[in-house]
């Protein structure tokens, strides 16, 4: 468990820089330089995500229970993960409706996805895990709206032809991650588990 808190604070940390220490980190890519500084961030990111991963695996071998949630949660967690998919790809593919409207389409979706993930699940570790995602990824949202307001920053659309794809990839990113994917990286199967 030890190893899931400490990527936790790593991955998270790193990704909350902007929203706790903005001048910090401004004044760090200033002293560094743009590409040195990206580097330092991926490499925390990365150490972050791997101690994240190989503590979660950890503590899925021996897991303590808080709750048992009943299997219909595992199959409203699925169908509720199709919008975070189509929000994740909104804000990889800008010039969307979605992305305009909603302004930080990745937070949105993480926020979906952890709370579907919260609901589904029932071990001490998978509540830390999608819990520290959820909150970090609503604090994030919240700073993030009220400086683009403060900022009148708007994001451009294109055209409706952007929304289509945005759904279409996302809708198909998550049916193979739903069908097949989930189970073979994560060991569990959304629909059959």
């Amino acid at each position: 468990m030890l190893a899931l808190l400490i990527g936790l604070v790593l991955f998270l940390g790193v990704h909350s820089l902007g929203m706790v220490a903005h001048g910090w980190r401004n004044s760090m890519v200033e002293r560094l330089g743009r590409g040195p500084w990206m580097g330092l961030y991926a490499l925390v990111s990365l150490v972050g995500f791997i101690l994240i991963v190989w503590g979660f695996g950890q503590a899925r071998m021996a897991p303590t229970w808080v709750w048992v949630p009943p299997v219909w949660t595992r199959h409203m967690a699925a169908l509720l993960t199709l919008p975070a998919f189509i929000l994740l790809v909104a804000a990889y593919l800008p010039g969307s409706h979605i992305k305009s409207r909603v302004g930080h389409s990745m937070l949105l979706g993480t926020k979906i996805w952890a709370l579907a993930h919260l609901l589904s699940n029932g071990t001490l570790h998978e509540i830390i895990l999608f819990g520290s995602f959820l909150a970090w990824s609503v604090a994030l949202f919240i700073v993030l709206r009220k400086r683009d307001r403060a900022n009148a920053i708007h994001y451009p659309v294109v055209g409706l032809s952007r929304d289509i794809a945005v759904i279409v990839v996302g809708v198909g990113a998550w049916a193979a991650f739903a069908l097949w994917l989930h189970r073979v990286l994560i060991g569990v199967h959304p629909f059959f588990g």
